[in-house]
């Protein structure tokens, strides 16, 4: 009876339990992620993740405060695809206050199906920048035929091109196209208000607390569904970038792998020229993992590698072959071409800084010519090598030549004769002719013979 009644008291407790079980997991979850600094592969890979986590655990909608200055294409262009396809509602929310969404966080908040944005934020300038970090003046306003007035015809195909694919993206969630495509043509800006009175962004928010408020209710249509968003009270989830994607993210710059990548090379080939050395080889492997690092998460060129790779084996063949500087020449133009073309960061994004970029070509191509003038010089002096070292050899009389005797030159004894006359002991000569093993010498004048190596000067 006892154990009948124990089991008849769990079924109870069970059953008490049932209703709070699905209560409890159908409550609402809203996955917070925070898109912050330049948009790269690291970010690219982190949304994408978060998208994944919402999507997996059924949240409510992913939010993701950004704040960015813009960052390369294909990352962009990945995280947007990301959005789109994503089986969640997702909210950019430009924030902080004082964050913006400029360059490719325009795109991205342009794509994403609310877009909102905290007081004092601003959105916009998404002109175009050309290799090397160059803009073409934006055009004052689209031609009828939705041609810019650039001149060159490659900046027109890349305006034209990111017009069209802000002008979709606007187009799609209904915000304001005509704006959108100023923005790329022109390069204007709006702040959150007037962005949000032109139709750029959905409604402006104070804060995360009062964007789950105002987004709740809201209905988004999506891949033929249509999701009711339950914010007001969903339980909010945050999914924040990793202390060491974080770090690659801060390596991840175009310019700081450009000086890595060349401070490895310089600093390891040092070292393997040099093996004594040590530091210049720690130095130089560090930067070469550093620069790995950066480059196997950047979309780097090959040829721009390689290009480099050859200036430095220029540099290194001149100091050996009588070029007299044509290899240090060709070295500098492919060093130069190949910064250019390291990092393929699409239309809008800059790649190395050309002042960056021209500056370390010149240092290390002044260094290389300075070595090199060194070199040459040093190949242009005669052999002195055996007896020829002789010649000019300073010495001092130690037995008088009359006209035979010893003198001391160069550490050691030496039989000599005078070209004439007596030479007392004591007076300093100069060798001036080898015959074997025997010396031919002539006395040095007072002013030269006031400080002969190895021995006491003269005396009058």
């Amino acid at each position: 009876m006892k154990r009948a009644g124990r089991l008849f008291l769990a079924a109870v407790m069970m059953a008490a339990l049932l209703p709070v079980i699905p209560a409890r997991a159908a409550e609402p979850h809203v996955l917070v992620a925070t898109l912050t600094g330049v948009i790269n592969p690291i970010t690219d890979t982190y949304v994408s993740t978060a998208v994944d986590r919402a999507v997996q655990g059924h949240d409510t909608a992913l939010i993701i405060a950004m704040d960015t200055p813009g960052g390369l294409d294909t990352s962009m262009r990945d995280i947007i695809k990301k959005m789109l396809g994503a089986q969640v509602p997702v909210v950019i929310f430009v924030s902080p206050s004082g964050a913006r969404a400029a360059s490719a966080g325009m795109y991205i908040t342009e794509a994403a199906d609310l877009a909102v944005m905290a007081p004092g934020t601003n959105i916009g300038s998404a002109h175009p920048v050309s290799i090397g970090g160059s803009n073409p003046a934006p055009s004052a306003s689209p031609s009828a035929s939705g041609q810019s007035a650039a001149t060159d015809i490659e900046d027109q195909k890349i305006e034209n091109d990111a017009a069209a694919y802000a002008r979709a993206l606007a187009t799609l969630h209904h915000h304001n196209a005509d704006w959108v495509e100023k923005a790329v043509r022109q390069s204007i800006n709006a702040p959150a208000d007037e962005a949000v009175t032109l139709g750029v962004v959905d409604f402006e928010s104070r804060d995360l607390d009062t964007l789950l408020n105002d987004l709740d209710g809201r209905q988004v249509v999506k891949g033929g569904h249509t999701y009711t968003l339950q914010t007001a009270h969903a339980a909010v989830d945050r999914y924040n970038l990793g202390g060491f994607d974080q770090f690659l993210q801060a390596v991840a710059d175009p310019n700081l792998v450009y000086l890595l990548f060349l401070l490895a090379i310089i600093g390891i080939g040092f070292w393997v020229t040099h093996p004594g050395l040590v530091i210049p080889g720690v130095v130089g492997v560090i930067a070469g993992i550093l620069a790995a690092l950066s480059l196997f998460n950047l979309p780097i060129n090959i040829a721009g590698v390689i290009l480099i790779l050859l200036a430095i084996l220029l540099f290194i063949v001149d100091l050996k072959a009588v070029t007299h500087g044509v290899l240090t020449t060709g070295g500098i133009i492919a060093m130069t071409l190949g910064g250019l073309l390291l990092i393929d960061t699409g239309f809008l994004s800059e790649a190395v800084n050309i002042p960056l970029l021209l500056f370390t070509v010149l240092v290390i191509a002044g260094i290389f010519l300075f070595i090199l003038r060194k070199v040459i010089a040093a190949r242009r002096q005669p052999y002195a090598t055996g007896e020829e070292s002789m010649i000019g050899a300073a010495g001092t009389v130690r037995e008088p030549l009359d006209p035979k005797g010893m003198v001391f030159v160069n550490g050691a004894l030496w039989q000599a004769s005078s070209l004439g006359g007596t030479i007392p002991a004591g007076t300093a000569v100069r060798v001036i002719k080898v015959d074997g093993l025997r010396l031919q010498v002539e006395p040095l004048s007072i002013r030269e013979s006031t400080d002969v190596p190895g021995e006491p000067a003269a005396s009058t």
